[in-house]
């Protein structure tokens, strides 16, 4: 690392940077070369960071789940364990997982770069670096990650007032029927003719399974969001049989048009495809897309649902309707229990 010396205006740059260790961003520093270790350490502190210093990989990793430090630079070429090795250590726990990661290393082959980003690292410094190139990346990994931090928790404020205002709406109209009509028949049972009894069962039979159909949907999300948090991708479970796409989905997409009342509107162009997917899984995608398609589009508009293998072997499923379309926006902000135009269109 080249030797600069920082003068007095710039030894408190950027948002990080704070007057004592309570206020400051932690950087935990893993090298085995004493010299490097003790230049970035003292240069970190001028600059207004608490340097937290590791001799080697493990020492590191132990220091990382120990101290929780807002970034880690950490050296690739170490013995014992490596940078590599230190970083899946981290990324493999859950309190240190988002913790940046910079690794730094005299390597400048970018065989070495792109490992290093495949690896789940955040930036990269190549020695030899001065002062202003190691708290300008420091800084900016830090400003990226509270900007983030930021993002995040603007989008769960957001879910948590759609959880609050939809989720609620939506359970309570098929309850409120479910509840209002079975006390009208308990009340009423010995006036209330034969026809309208069987109308409201009927009624309090829909309704029933509009609340199942709600609450496995609020499941099976929930199951989603933790599968999609694991760390590796999950397997496909031994000996699962290949599909017939043509056996599953006109079945399922013809339910969901007869409970639109919409067969007509409905075309099928589902070939002879096979996908392995636990049928389960299958049925429910087919399901909730078809159902949206009907939803968001009026009668006598077509909606088509058909298969396709790609030319790299892939399957692919579509659903196309010609409902009334989202601006480029609403389709940036999908996501769980969001709702829009809800004031509008009463969906």
């Amino acid at each position: 690392m080249a030797e600069e010396s920082a003068p007095d205006n710039e030894r408190a740059i950027g948002p990080f940077a704070g007057p004592g260790k309570q206020g400051m961003k932690k950087v935990l520093v893993i090298d085995d070369a004493p010299e490097i270790r003790m230049v970035i350490g003292e240069t970190l502190t001028l600059f207004g960071f608490d340097a937290l210093l590791a001799e080697d990989g493990e020492t590191g990793v132990r220091l990382a789940r120990e101290q929780l430090p807002d970034l880690i630079i950490c050296d690739i070429n170490m013995p014992n364990m490596d940078g590599y090795s230190a970083l899946m250590s981290v990324r493999s726990e859950a309190r240190t997982a988002t913790i940046p990661f910079i690794f730094l290393s005299g390597a400048v082959d970018k065989s070495d770069i792109r490992r290093g980003m495949e690896s789940g690292a955040d930036d990269y410094l190549t020695k030899p670096f001065t002062p202003k190139e190691l708290v300008a990346a420091v800084n900016s990994r830090l400003a990226k990650t509270a900007e983030l931090k930021r993002h995040t928790e603007r989008e769960i404020e957001e879910l948590r007032g759609n959880l609050s205002l939809a989720l609620p709406h939506e359970l309570r109209t098929p309850l409120n029927g479910i509840l209002g009509l079975a006390s009208l028949l308990v009340d009423d049972y010995e006036t209330i003719p034969r026809t309208e009894i069987l109308e409201s069962a009927r009624f309090i039979q829909h309704s029933a399974q509009r609340l199942h159909r709600l609450i496995e949907n609020f499941l099976a999300y929930s199951q989603i969001e933790l599968m999609s948090r694991q760390p590796s991708p999950l397997a496909l479970p031994s000996g699962l049989p290949p599909i017939a796409a043509h056996q599953i989905i006109p079945t399922v997409a013809r339910a969901v048009a007869d409970r639109f009342r919409r067969q007509a509107d409905l075309t099928l162009d589902v070939g002879s495809d096979v996908v392995r997917l636990p049928e389960d899984n299958l049925k429910k995608i087919v399901e909730e897309l078809v159902d949206n398609a009907f939803k968001f589009s009026a009668h006598g508009q077509p909606v088509l649902v058909a298969t396709a293998t790609t030319e790299a072997g892939s399957f692919q499923f579509s659903v196309t309707d010609r409902g009334r379309g989202m601006t480029p926006d609403q389709i940036r902000r999908i996501g769980p229990h969001v709702q829009f135009e809800r004031k509008t269109f009463e969906q």
